[in-house]
């Protein structure tokens, strides 16, 4: 391939990228100073420099752009070494406790989001869709970490599979680490320490517990 071209190709891709960071730095204040319903695509535009249709065209609409900012909060590769850390680790209480970690770590990274969040769900039909997909996601991932137990026969007795997902997802939801952190001013250590032990007790046989 001509150097000249690919020199282009690279340029063209640092441009897009400096372009897609001014305007998600510029919406991070934006939707922080005045709340998401307020922020305008033309006010957006004013605040990173660039074109209305350039903003359309990297994130469709203002909840895409929201969406952005959620996924950039935890580097994908940091996820995926926690995930990967709980589901090879052998005891169960060592894999709650990672998955405790993972949760702090995923809200500790959205916490200046999260009320934007709230109010984004609340005004925003469309982002409220796309919470509802993103819990769905969230839920379908947690299903290896129930199936491990299972398999591993440590959950607590009279548990079904269902059950114990239900309380894994709802235990790990970022309501309560708003409520506790946000709200009551808890720690995210304090947090962390809370979910790990709570996860433990609520999941795994008394029994196991004891080892």
């Amino acid at each position: 391939m001509d150097k000249k071209r690919v020199y282009c190709s690279q340029h063209r891709e640092a441009q897009a990228f400096q372009t897609r960071s001014k305007i998600l730095h510029a919406a991070k204040q934006l939707f922080t100073a005045n709340g998401f319903e307020r922020v305008t695509i033309n006010m957006l535009a004013k605040a990173a420099k660039v074109s209305m249709p350039t903003i359309y065209a990297l994130f469709k609409s203002k909840c895409g752009l929201l969406q952005a900012l959620i996924d950039d909060t935890l580097p994908v590769e940091q996820f995926n070494a926690l995930v990967d850390a709980s589901m090879q680790e052998k005891s169960a209480k060592i894999r709650l406790k990672l998955t405790a970690e993972l949760s702090r770590q995923i809200y500790e990274a959205e916490r200046e989001l999260i009320d934007i969040l709230r109010g984004a769900a609340v005004v925003a039909p469309e982002f409220k869709e796309l919470e509802v997909h993103r819990e769905k996601r969230r839920y379908d991932r947690q299903q290896c970490y129930i199936r491990k137990l299972m398999e591993d026969k440590v959950i607590a007795k009279g548990l079904t599979m269902q059950k114990a997902h239900d309380i894994l997802w709802s235990l790990t939801g970022r309501d309560i680490f708003r409520m506790l952190v946000i709200e009551r001013g808890w720690s995210y250590d304090e947090y962390e320490k809370w979910l790990g032990k709570i996860l433990i007790d609520s999941l795994l046989d008394v029994d196991c517990l004891k080892k």
